[in-house]
């Protein structure tokens, strides 16, 4: 069992920039890969970015490319992923989900642990 947790999501204006983090606490290493989706009210959850093992290799999707960034730190004690988010839209308005699964992939259902979600509100 993989016990992710997200922190960090909040209200912004569009332009800003946002971290979201995502923690699991004394990690197995049993699901390595690192996702985040986001879900956003009426519409389906969809893939925002995904990362190896290692951190060396990150996917994301063509509507965040260029503005949003995983980073990865792997430790004894704790892995954690940040989402670092600039140049907010409203667009990106969402809760944004932290996932861990074997595979690197861009479908949520290759995933076997999900955090409980965190907000982010993207508005003026």
């Amino acid at each position: 069992q993989v016990h992710l947790a997200e922190s960090g999501g909040g209200l912004v204006p569009p332009g800003a920039s946002l971290d979201v983090v995502c923690k699991e606490f004394e990690p197995k290493y049993s699901s390595n890969i690192r996702a985040w989706f986001r879900q956003a009210p009426g519409k389906e959850r969809e893939f925002v970015a995904a990362t190896s093992a290692s951190g060396g290799i990150t996917n994301y999707a063509d509507s965040v490319k260029g503005r949003f960034t995983m980073l990865r730190d792997n430790s004894k004690t704790m892995v954690k992923v940040i989402l670092r988010m600039n140049n907010l839209k409203p667009e990106d308005t969402a809760i944004y989900y932290c996932a861990a699964g074997h595979h690197l992939s861009s479908k949520a259902d290759d995933y076997l642990f999900w955090g409980q979600g965190t907000q982010v509100t993207v508005s003026s």
